[in-house]
């Protein structure tokens, strides 16, 4: 990350919280994780690949460092999920950079059969060199929080389905027996001849994140909750990545040649109330066309804001002070991009907060990926 992202991140700008690294660290390490951790340890001796979920926004900030010394002495598939919302250049470039270090690693978007079939045939062929002396290869399924992990379970039952009768689909495979481990894992069959069983596992973290830029991205992806962080230091630490960019400044395109009285503006249609929820992909059913125009013109107007504010400061974003002071002038202009109303200060930061989080996390902002691309020495 750009040097201006870091000193702002130490200097503590973001929520007014302490960011040193002697007292960084974000702690959130549910019970629950500490028994799932022990699992997955355990589980991963028995299986023959692991299929590795990151976040193709942060490649290497969803790698659960605590596993990966285990991981990477295993057949490992590193599947970069929601690539739809990544930027696809950059996407690329890390792509580029797994392959340098003999890593096979294939971009998905988990929620399309399609992608994740090409997924499954990856797994095949690795597992070639086992088939002759294994009659059942286990795969197991693992990743920090809100990876997509469930959403890849699902697509692969949904193309068991299709492969298998209702009696082979969802059977138990029988694993050797190992103290401490559950002997009858349940999977899902991808294959036959031989069996091959995709098992899935809870989504885990380390116990802390001593490093804070790390914590922030997985905040910001949805890994930790928003809560564990804060909205407001999210939104600012989201809006430091995008000025010392300069992400904004290319959005100019979008207004050259704009007609402001033409249908599209947000203006010239009746608008229903601002709701976070329109920002939300629905699946459920379509949204009318007066929404639609009204989300669009909501992002439209968030990306001019930005766009001026950075276009017309005179500051450096390499400063932190200097780039304290845009941040801040850019929450103002969002707060009426955004049509948040309301009178009390800290209750408008955080509706603006929320709002613009949810415009990046939905990918309305376009594509991003937060993680620069290491250089080549650097680790997996």
């Amino acid at each position: 990350m750009v040097t201006g992202v870091k000193k702002v991140v130490k200097k503590g700008l973001i929520g007014g919280m302490s960011f040193a690294k002697e007292a960084g660290a974000i702690n959130w390490f549910p019970g629950h994780m500490a028994a799932a951790t022990r699992a997955i340890r355990n589980r991963l001796k028995l299986s023959d690949l692991v299929i590795e979920v990151r976040d193709a926004r942060i490649p290497l900030s969803s790698a659960n460092e605590d596993l990966q010394p285990q991981l990477s002495a295993k057949r490992r598939i590193i599947a970069l999920n929601k690539k739809d919302l990544a930027n696809p250049n950059v996407l690329n470039k890390w792509s580029h950079y797994f392959e340098s270090k003999k890593q096979d690693c294939v971009a998905i978007n988990a929620h399309s059969r399609s992608s994740v079939k090409k997924l499954l045939d990856l797994v095949e062929f690795k597992l070639k060199e086992v088939i002759a002396r294994e009659p059942t290869l286990l795969v197991m399924v693992v990743g920090v929080p809100n990876v997509g992990k469930s959403a890849l379970i699902n697509s692969v039952h949904q193309i068991a389905a299709t492969r298998f009768p209702a009696q082979d689909r969802l059977k138990r495979a029988t694993v050797g027996p190992l103290p401490g481990v559950t002997q009858d894992i349940a999977g899902f069959k991808i294959a036959h001849r031989p069996s091959i069983y995709v098992l899935d596992s809870p989504g885990v973290l380390v116990p802390n994140i001593p490093d804070i830029e790390t914590g922030l991205k997985l905040a910001l992806s949805g890994s930790v909750k928003d809560s564990v962080v804060g909205e407001e230091r999210l939104a600012q630490y989201f809006l430091a990545i995008l000025n010392t960019r300069g992400t904004p400044l290319h959005w100019k395109y979008l207004f050259e040649g704009r007609n402001e009285g033409s249908s599209s503006h947000p203006d010239s249609i009746d608008k229903p109330s601002y709701n976070l929820k329109d920002l939300r992909h629905q699946r459920s059913k379509q949204p009318d066309s007066s929404a639609v125009h009204y989300v669009g013109g909501v992002i439209s107007e968030v990306q001019r804001s930005l766009y001026t504010t950075l276009s017309e400061f005179d500051g450096d974003t390499e400063d932190e002070n200097d780039l304290e002071c845009l941040i801040e002038q850019q929450f103002e202009a969002l707060q009426k991009a955004l049509k948040v109303n309301t009178k009390a200060s800290s209750e408008a930061r955080l509706m603006v907060s929320k709002k613009f989080l949810t415009l990046f996390r939905t990918g309305r902002l376009g594509p991003f990926i937060l993680d620069d691309v290491p250089e080549t020495d650097s680790s997996l």
